[in-house]
């Protein structure tokens, strides 16, 4: 415990520092805010900070009054108790600091841009990739965050092939990260005539949604395409080329947008996706092990790669991440249990990062 006290104090005395910096205030309007976010971040550690030194303090206390001779026996045996109780309050207390002094991901506090995507399986997959789509959308309006969808292509028997959905509110990636990946789907399909369950997928991405402060994207490296927007069926179809291609030339990055009727609203789309895609690739090149987890998990769409699977036959979904199945999947779908897999999730992630820094290894890579 002396070692985690120390650790402790040493944070204490950051925060302390932030406090005096801060009223003394900080001629650099950027380091001011830094240093206020800093501070911030570390506030509510530094207040259970205090309470667990506080308790280490009892425990001392009564450490004495076991050892001392002189008090009577049921003196002894109360503290005996009262110390027992404070251990398990003071091992709460430091798993909880412990979190909340893990490496912070820079991205968790943005809102959000959702990538779904039909895979293998047809027009079934293109179906499943529609109950995601409003899976997404439900939960976020659970949550109170806004939903514009940025880009949709319908698929023909219903469902969507491809569909952007932007999601802004507090800690939207934060929650969300964990659902980059690829999604399994078994059910039996209505125009399956003999009850066979056929198996499908769509892969998810989430980026964090970027502003222009946090890439910059100059003219020269982009290449801009314009052309006549088509839709299916001749359906939508735009008789003025309103629809943009943008090529990133130094990453071949491209990103295409013809859902607006007006050229200027499609080349901002297009401008949101593309920063939030460079910011990704940013993150990825310094963060090489997340790359590779990243790459692992959203996959190729195929049947066999899954992270999640929705099984409609036993009304079931598995995360097969951290092994945990819920047997309430229409639940899940209305977005009203999603919070079970992703708290899961969440959990399972602040242990393995727990892990590493118990062994050592000061891995700051997040997911």
């Amino acid at each position: 415990m002396s070692s985690n006290a120390d650790k402790f104090r040493t944070v204490l005395a950051r925060h302390a520092f932030l406090a005096q910096t801060l009223a003394k205030g900080c001629d650099d309007p950027k380091e001011f805010a830094l240093l206020s976010k800093e501070y911030s971040d570390l506030t509510a550690a530094a207040d259970s900070i205090k309470d667990y030194l506080k308790v280490s303090a009892d425990i001392a206390d009564m450490e004495y009054i076991l050892m001392d001779k002189a008090q009577d026996k049921e003196m002894r045996d109360l503290a005996d108790q009262e110390i027992h109780q404070l251990r398990k309050n003071m091992t709460k207390l430091d798993e909880s600091i412990r979190i909340m002094l893990l490496p912070k991901d820079e991205a968790d506090e943005k809102s959000a841009i959702i990538e779904v995507r039909a895979g293998a399986g047809g027009e079934e997959a293109a179906l499943f990739a529609g109950n995601l789509l409003n899976m997404y959308q439900r939960y976020a309006e659970v949550k109170g965050w806004k939903t514009e969808v940025i880009s949709i292509s319908d698929a023909e028997m219903g469902g969507v092939r491809e569909a952007i959905l932007n999601v802004k509110g507090k800690n939207v990636f934060a929650l969300l990260k964990f659902e980059s990946g690829t999604h399994r789907v078994q059910r039996v399909p209505a125009t399956e005539t003999q009850g066979r369950i056929h198996t499908s997928a769509a892969t998810v991405a989430v980026l964090p949604e970027v502003e222009d402060i946090d890439v910059s994207i100059s003219d020269k490296d982009i290449r801009v395409d314009t052309y006549r927007a088509s839709g299916a069926g001749g359906q939508h179809v735009n008789k003025t080329e309103s629809a943009i291609r943008i090529t990133h030339l130094p990453t071949n990055i491209v990103v295409t947008q013809q859902d607006e009727k007006s050229q200027h609203k499609n080349r901002d789309r297009a401008m949101k996706i593309l920063r939030a895609r460079l910011y990704e690739y940013e993150r990825n090149k310094r963060d090489s092990a997340r790359a590779a987890e990243r790459r692992s998990q959203v996959g190729t769409g195929d049947r066999s790669e899954r992270i999640r699977t929705y099984n409609f036959p036993q009304g079931r979904v598995t995360d097969h991440r951290i092994n945990l199945t819920l047997y309430k999947l229409d639940v899940v779908l209305m977005g009203l249990a999603l919070d079970e897999l992703i708290d899961a999730l969440i959990i399972d992630h602040q242990a393995n990062l727990l892990a590493d820094l118990d062994m050592g290894t000061g891995t700051e890579s997040q997911v």
